[in-house]
């Protein structure tokens, strides 16, 4: 095969995660599940935001669009997965390949400052609460919104651009099941050397950034706490930024050790792992976590249910 560009080369094929029939169906039934949880849960709570007044407060505000981000970059993913999975076509073009790793960035690293902006909100409610309708006014909650996805959007259009100038000689078999950044450059034929060093630091710069927000938010929240006299002013404050700080963790951990490494570590085994997790799984976790430890979400849910003459008990 010569020397192709995107422009020039038939169609990838993504060889999914498993090879036999039997695990392919059982692979397919488990991410049906789960995709069918996290339509239900995301839309569920997007929903109820909506339909609550009394959840209409700059906390719900950024709940909302994490749960419209989960339930994007998934669809972006899990769709596709279930397809290859039931049927034995497994190719996908080079426009849908670039379209779902471009959409696949854009929403994971609007996520990443959705969550540092989440972070702050809960900093601000803790350590100035008397201040707190004022410092985080609608004005500001916009601003840091747009703000997310304008970095996204550069983020991902950075990333695509230097991607599309790869060639591909010898193969147009992508040892993943969805086109990510890192088995794209390992099938490559060019010198992927300063394209990696591109995309490692506009990903370090998405990750660290919105990482450092969020820790120094936690180390003035968790200063703040210490503070506090009594024990149940301790346990309040902790609980309002408890499952924030548990989505966090799970989705940080996963992204870093894929992406924070050099090429040369890549492992096909351990990165579908990890991609199975925040691609797939963590969607799916969020508003779990955000519903099943937060007794406003709950209380919302009787009153909406009660609004609308549900028997509830």
């Amino acid at each position: 095969m010569g020397r192709r560009n995107s422009t020039g080369m038939p169609d990838f094929i993504l060889l999914g995660l498993a090879d036999s029939a039997e695990a392919q169906l059982l692979l397919f039934l488990l991410f049906l599940l789960i995709y069918l949880v996290t339509v239900l849960g995301n839309a569920g709570m997007m929903l109820l935001i909506r339909l609550d007044p009394q959840l209409h407060t700059p906390m719900y505000f950024f709940l909302t669009h994490l749960s419209f981000l989960d339930l994007s970059y998934s669809s972006v993913i899990t769709p596709r997965t279930l397809q290859n999975l039931l049927t034995s076509s497994k190719s996908i073009s080079f426009l849908g390949c670039f379209s779902q790793m471009y959409l696949f960035i854009l929403f994971a690293a609007t996520e990443c400052f959705l969550l540092s902006s989440m972070a702050y909100d809960r900093y601000v409610a803790i350590c100035s609460p008397l201040h707190y309708p004022v410092i985080m006014s609608p004005r500001l909650c916009c601003a840091l919104l747009s703000g997310s996805y304008v970095i996204g959007s550069v983020d991902s259009t950075v990333n695509m651009v230097f991607m599309s100038r790869l060639h591909f000689c010898n193969s147009n078999i992508i040892h993943h099941f969805f086109c990510d950044i890192s088995p794209i450059l390992a099938l490559s034929c060019s010198d992927t050397y300063d394209i990696e060093i591109i995309i490692f630091v506009f990903a370090g710069f998405t990750l660290i950034v919105s990482l450092i927000t969020i820790c120094g938010s936690y180390v003035s929240i968790l200063s703040t706490i210490l503070k506090i006299n009594s024990t149940a002013g301790k346990r309040r404050a902790f609980s309002t930024c408890a499952s924030h700080l548990l989505g966090v963790t799970i989705f940080y951990t996963s992204l870093i050790f894929t992406y924070l490494k050099p090429q040369q570590s890549y492992s096909l085994g351990k990165d579908q792992v990890a991609s199975v997790f925040y691609t797939i799984v963590i969607p799916m976790l969020n508003p779990l976590i955000y519903s099943l430890r937060n007794k406003e979400v709950k209380n919302a849910v009787v009153r909406v249910m009660q609004k609308r003459g549900v028997p509830y008990d």
